[in-house]
């Protein structure tokens, strides 16, 4: 019951950011934004569709690795500091507003790409959590190959607000 729970947490979270994530863009784009390499985000959509399907395939008949579950819970909070630090800006494509100047506060302070490393540990916390290693192995290479093509494209559609 406990897998049900949490996987449905999973699902609704990730669906109401993407109706923000949605939302955010549509208003960007109004304002003259830029959409930067959007030919990999179908890619990046379908892995993480598959994630959350194999999933719940997976996790109803999982035991749990209560530690597991705690790293992926820890992470939920970070989840919700880096998009209140971007506000309107948070969206899941990469969309540079003219003009703009790159945010700076909350986790943005630390590291350049917080939302990333938080991503990162979700992929393999959460298959750890239900006892699925092979998954969180596999999810997690896959994870690693987009982001390297995601950081380069976000590096270089943020560089001219670098200054």
């Amino acid at each position: 019951m406990i897998a049900i729970a949490v996987m449905a947490y999973v699902t609704l979270a990730r669906l109401v950011e993407m109706v923000i994530a949605r939302t955010n863009t549509a208003r960007l784009m109004a304002l003259g934004a830029k959409e930067h390499a959007p030919g990999h985000y179908p890619v990046i959509l379908v892995m993480h569709v598959s994630w959350l399907a194999l999933l719940w395939w997976h996790a109803p008949a999982a035991s749990i690795s209560w530690g597991w579950l705690a790293v992926f819970a820890a992470l939920q909070p970070l989840r919700i500091w880096v998009m209140a630090a971007l506000g309107p800006r948070w969206t899941a494509r990469i969309v540079t507003v003219p003009g703009e100047t790159l945010v700076r506060t909350g986790p943005y302070r630390f590291l350049r790409h917080p939302n990333y490393a938080i991503v990162v540990g979700e992929i393999a916390s959460l298959p750890l959590a239900f006892g699925w290693v092979g998954m969180a192995v596999v999810y997690s290479l896959l994870n690693a190959g987009m982001l390297a093509i995601r950081i380069r494209a976000e590096d270089a559609a943020l560089a001219p607000l670098r200054g």
